[in-house]
């Protein structure tokens, strides 16, 4: 089978891996779509993020979806030619965090993709793939594309159960990637009244459109339009910071009202904080890291309508084009979610 790995920056080869056959409680599954995340960015283009860089090749990849082909022993409510959604949270189940209902942190989690720990975790980019039946989510009904999305659209609704009670709330949502826009319908469909998005560029603020923003401002042609919402101490009561900016987090703090809750997705390094307006507003600076339980919710919302996330997949190229699918996930200029597509019944 083929699978897509990093060795380097730069040096991403697709190539050939040994299959293996699913031992009891476990399926094979033939991979049909994989999503190109920010994580897989950053090892193709930069080697790794901070402390964490590739010292061995490793396979990329954990937004996927498949159609399982084989049944382990043991393995009971899934059947062959089932499309699943996998989720690459697979944590121990026994460490003191996982004891604590705190899963997205065990001590020894084994998510697919990772370097941070060594040998590395290797990820889910290959056509054939062996995972436990308690990772997958039936997803018959939705697109193998949509179902590859159920991963980063778990990571929002973390977030947005972290943040709580959303009904009737102004929510603010400063950087629209994926995540951004993905807060949006994760926002919205836990009864947010009114959303705005901020960002740099004009095409990922059309996609924010797309999917449900009441408006969008892009903070380089009009850097004063947030200064509009700050009279009375502010007016968003939820701010989602996804761009991992300090200069963005900083505006959405000023535009916040006392007691809002500013909730903090964006990662990329250590960030200055406004710690005056965050006293003198009572913000709740709270962070949201991975998922775990919100997977198959995911999944659901996506098979009843209420979350549709199909406008968001801007691009989809087969596996032999590899390279060029991470060059153009890398351009903001014009992609949202590029997928790789690894069968032809995807």
């Amino acid at each position: 089978m083929r699978a897509i790995v990093i060795h380097k920056a730069k040096d991403l080869r697709v190539e050939e891996r040994a299959e293996a056959s699913p031992k009891a409680g476990q399926v094979a599954i033939t991979l049909a779509t994989g999503g190109i995340c920010g994580s897989d960015l950053h090892y193709y283009n930069h080697g790794g993020f901070g402390p964490i860089t590739i010292k061995e090749p490793m396979i990329l990849g954990h937004e996927v979806s498949g159609y399982i082909r084989a049944l382990g022993d043991g393995v009971e409510g899934l059947e062959i030619g089932d499309l699943v959604a996998i989720s690459p949270s697979r944590p121990c189940g026994s460490c003191k965090y996982c004891a604590e209902g705190k899963r997205n942190h065990c001590l020894n989690m084994r998510f697919y993709g990772s370097a941070m720990p060594f040998p590395h975790i290797q990820g889910a980019f290959q056509e054939s793939l062996i995972a436990d039946a308690s990772q997958c989510v039936k997803a018959n009904g939705l697109t193998a594309g949509e179902a590859a999305v159920s991963e980063p659209l778990s990571v929002t609704l973390h977030a947005v159960r972290r943040v709580g009670e959303m009904l009737g709330k102004k929510v603010l949502i400063t950087g629209s990637g994926p995540i951004g826009t993905l807060c949006i319908l994760a926002a919205r469909a836990a009864g947010a009244a009114e959303i705005v998005v901020t960002d740099l560029s004009d095409q990922p603020l059309a996609y924010a459109t797309k999917v449900g923003a009441d408006r969008t401002i892009n903070v380089v042609t009009a850097p004063d339009a947030l200064e509009a919402y700050q009279p009375d101490k502010g007016y968003f009561d939820v701010l989602f910071e996804c761009s991992g900016a300090a200069p963005a987090l900083a505006a959405g703090m000023a535009v916040m009202r006392p007691r809002g809750v500013v909730m903090q997705l964006g990662m990329s390094g250590n960030m200055t904080l406004p710690m005056l307006l965050l006293t003198a507003k009572e913000l709740d600076l709270r962070g949201s890291f991975r998922f775990h339980e919100e997977f198959p919710t995911a999944v659901q919302l996506m098979q009843s309508g209420q979350i549709d996330v199909k406008p968001l997949i801007s691009h989809t190229f087969g596996i032999d084009d590899a390279v060029e699918a991470f060059d153009v996930a890398t351009d903001r200029g014009q992609s949202m979610k590029t997928q790789i597509q690894f069968s032809a019944s995807a």
